[in-house]
């Protein structure tokens, strides 16, 4: 009797024991069964054709965001082939099923200069793609009249040649937020996965602004002031030459504006060339005028770093340079005289235009100190005021076209800032009657012909 008991409450307990685990484990089971059929999706993905992610960057920013969509599929197990958008061939997107192309706009309507071998090759002719499915993410800016007139261009070639979106085109004004999150929540449901990493741009830090100098008084045209700006907390970030700056400005901080650095970290802080933009009516452009007139020396500004790796030195560190840049442009080919004379690499050339030698020689002490050191061994100036026939940097490259091909030969980069009106399109227009257009191309593609123009 006492067995017969004990081996029903033994029965009890195993029943209550098998319940209680079945009720633990159900959750286990569950996620299990969605981690198996996760997998199965990822592996299926993972035997498809790699998805292209291409990017057309004028400063940057588009590549920036390319590599963190590239990262977002990686991360759910999608191959990715992320590249330039000058570097896809027409075979290529003809295998491919998927395509996100993340590309900026420059000036009116114009494509970055890493998208012009595209354009030649593709956007000229007729291209079958029917299998190919497609988004477009459009960087631009609303001020210009064709806002993101390249990434329009590019979403309306596509669908041409029988494309398919994957969702609309977006587009995007001076880096806004509200767009970018837009693109990766879509890239998040394409992907598959809910844990695709949030997208933000690195926060603004306090700045000090320590010094501003008017560097031009007496000018035909607008004010150029040299400020210099520090951290308020902590050591002096790190940036190579050729990088830029946003600033936020208290009245309309949504909308940064981007400035080239003229200086390096061994100069001890930041120093930024600043034209100061007046309106119709009298008032003073957003950030030009808060740099520039409204806040005092002392206050803190709202700044952060960018990297432009479209106009830093990298590989051409060694080379022969020649640097070309008119206006407030002389600031990204200041940064880069400043790190090559840093580094004792003196094959260097600057070509320098503006209005009245008097009144526009922007920098003129050091310039003029790093020629006489040997430093700058080749300085050509074009102050076009300065006499009867105008005389614009494109017509000092004309008048130096055989030392051109020479520095040329010798393995030299060239580097042009300023203003994309005139000075940028002189120039390379000068360039290709020297060289061919298909040999500028080429120095393009190869990293040597590279730009930092507004």
């Amino acid at each position: 009797m006492i067995f017969t008991h004990d081996t029903t409450r033994l029965a009890l307990l195993a029943v209550l024991s098998l319940s209680y685990a079945g009720v633990c484990m159900a959750p286990w089971l569950r996620a299990r069964a969605r981690r198996r059929a996760s997998d199965a999706a990822r592996a299926a993905l993972a035997d498809s054709p790699a998805w292209l992610v291409a990017y057309a960057s004028q400063t940057g920013n588009a590549e920036e965001l390319a590599t963190q969509t590239a990262r977002s599929l990686q991360l759910a197990g999608i191959p990715v082939r992320l590249c330039a958008l000058a570097e896809l061939t027409a075979n290529d997107l003809q295998q491919a099923e998927r395509a996100l192309l993340l590309v900026s706009t420059y000036g009116e309507g114009d494509a970055p200069d890493n998208a012009a071998a595209f354009m030649g090759r593709l956007m000229t002719g007729g291209l079958a793609l029917p299998q190919l499915h497609y988004a477009v993410l459009a960087l631009g800016d609303r001020s210009y009249g064709q806002f993101c007139g390249f990434g329009r261009a590019l979403d309306a070639w596509l669908a041409a040649q029988g494309a398919s979106r994957l969702f609309e085109r977006i587009e995007v004004d001076r880096s806004a937020s509200a767009a970018i999150e837009q693109w990766f929540q879509h890239l998040s449901h394409l992907a598959g996965t809910s844990d695709a990493p949030d997208w933000s741009a690195p926060a603004f830090g306090d700045w000090r602004l320590t010094h501003r100098q008017l560097l031009n008084p007496g000018s035909a045209g607008g004010a150029i002031y040299h400020v210099e700006l520090a951290p308020v907390a902590g050591t002096l970030p790190d940036w190579q030459s050729g990088d830029l700056v946003q600033v936020a400005a208290p009245l309309d901080p949504a909308q940064p504006r981007e400035y080239s650095i003229a200086s390096i970290p061994h100069d001890g802080g930041v120093h930024l060339l600043v034209r100061q933009q007046m309106h119709p009516d009298g008032s003073l452009g957003l950030a030009s005028g808060w740099l520039t007139a409204q806040a005092a020396v002392g206050e803190v500004v709202q700044l952060r770093l960018r990297q432009h790796r479209r106009f830093r030195l990298e590989d051409n560190a060694r080379r022969p340079l020649i640097l070309i840049g008119n206006g407030s442009g002389i600031a990204g080919l200041r940064g880069h005289l400043k790190s090559r004379v840093l580094a004792g690499q003196r094959r260097n050339w600057l070509i320098f235009g503006e209005r009245n030698a008097a009144h526009d020689f922007l920098y003129r002490e050091e310039i003029e100190q790093w020629h006489a050191s040997g430093d700058l061994p080749r300085l050509d100036l074009a102050f076009s005021r300065d006499q009867a026939e105008r005389m614009y940097v494109q017509d000092r490259l004309r008048g130096n076209a055989d030392e051109v091909r020479l520095w040329l030969e010798q393995g030299a980069a060239i580097y042009i800032c300023g203003s994309l009106a005139g000075m940028a399109g002189g120039v390379d227009q000068a360039l290709q009657d020297m060289l061919g257009r298909s040999a500028l191309d080429a120095l393009a593609a190869a990293g040597r012909y590279r730009r930092d123009v507004y």
